[in-house]
């Protein structure tokens, strides 16, 4: 029987057994479209929103709206009975017409030296009583017709015809829901960042699988001392109406985004002191160490700023026994564990397939990079310690 014992040798040198190729996950340097994304929870708002009020004591004659419908910008929302303030107005505008004629007459006689300038003056003024007191008479029956100040959706209806309302009380609300706002924080640290312009997507749970486009409007000049957070607004289109104030919003604040940008899978990095690693397949199946400068993160892949080409191969999963110069068996990532046992990898290390993970980065016995937590945001990464 073969002895083992040749097992124990070391990695290499003249005579001695040398240790066999080990199977390890590989991945193909490929480009991929990268952003530098912040991503925050916030609300969706309509971008104008008033409660419609009466202004007069009145009593509710007509309700000529449809609940949750269009309106248009000038449509009747509310006819208040108009018969006594319409008198007024008739009346007011009588006094403003004699008034005039008046003081026309009086211009006639002044300039025969009929009247004295005094008289005249007193008529002038009179004139202008009338004017000013038709004037309000007139405002005051326009507000029994209360109107849409702007065209949008109108809400449910707070009184019925036939009630008497007193100034100030609600009757229904109108809110412009073709364009939303869309309010959130942001950390200070991406104050100097976000500005303006930027552009931005919005998910809604409400709308699974579409996104809405939109630009930020307002960043805050205050941050929040409490949370060290900047308010910002953003807005966006709203095709076919279907956003509603209220709703939440999964915002994606977008700084640059790069077409081809080299990217590798994020468990291939390994962090030693403050350098990032790959180990590079060479043609030979021999594996090289080499050291990475690191741009955007995700939670599955890594920018390649320097230190790979387009085409290199990487090792994805396997690397924490691997060495300078070590043969290995690449293996499509997702097989190299088959048929080892529960949990474990070729050569008795942890598989990286879908539900586990590598060792923490910094740890001398295994250079593995903790993999990205799902969900997290895309950042530009410095070194990883």
């Amino acid at each position: 029987m073969a002895c083992s014992c040749g097992l124990l040798g070391g990695r290499g040198g003249g005579g001695g057994f040398q240790m066999p190729p080990m199977p390890v996950e590989v991945a193909d340097v490929h480009p991929q479209t990268v952003r530098d994304q912040f991503r925050a929870l916030g609300g969706i708002e309509s971008d104008e929103i008033i409660q419609v009020v009466s202004e007069l004591n009145a009593l509710v004659i007509a309700l000529p709206f449809t609940e949750g419908q269009a309106v248009g910008k000038g449509a009747l929302l509310a006819q208040l009975d108009d018969r006594e303030i319409r008198a007024q107005a008739v009346r007011a505008a009588a006094q403003h017409a004699q008034a005039k004629a008046n003081f026309g007459r009086a211009q006639k006689l002044a300039e025969q030296n009929a009247i004295s300038a005094q008289e005249l003056d007193d008529m002038q003024t009179s004139l202008k009583v009338a004017e000013a007191e038709a004037d309000l008479a007139q405002a005051r029956l326009d507000k029994t017709r209360i109107r849409a100040p702007f065209a949008g959706l109108v809400g449910r209806r707070r009184v019925s015809a036939g009630a008497y309302l007193q100034s100030g009380d609600l009757i229904t609300e109108l809110a412009r829901v073709d364009e939303m706002r869309v309010s959130f924080a942001a950390p200070e640290r991406f104050a100097a960042r976000i500005r303006p312009g930027v552009p931005v997507t919005v998910t809604t749970p409400a709308y699974p699988g579409h996104s809405f486009a939109g630009r930020v409007t307002v960043v805050d000049p205050i941050v929040d001392p409490q949370t060290r957070t900047v308010q910002i607004v953003a807005r966006i289109g709203n095709p076919g109406r279907r956003l509603r104030p209220g709703m939440s919003a999964n915002v994606s604040v977008t700084f640059a985004e790069r077409t081809r940008a080299l990217v590798v899978p994020d468990e291939a990095i390994f962090a030693e002191a403050n350098q990032n690693f790959v180990y590079r397949v060479n043609p030979d199946s021999t594996v090289a160490r080499v050291a990475v400068e690191l741009g955007s993160r995700d939670s599955m892949h890594v920018e390649v700023l320097a230190g790979l080409g387009l085409g290199d191969r990487v090792v994805q999963a396997g690397h924490q026994k691997l060495f300078e110069g070590a043969r290995v068996i690449p293996v499509p990532a997702g097989m190299a564990g088959m048929g080892a046992g529960p949990g474990e990898g070729p050569g008795g290390t942890q598989s990286a397939s879908a539900g586990g993970g590598t060792e923490a980065a910094g740890n001398p016995a295994a250079h593995g990079a903790k993999p990205a937590a799902a969900g997290k945001a895309v950042k530009p990464s410095g070194n990883r310690r």
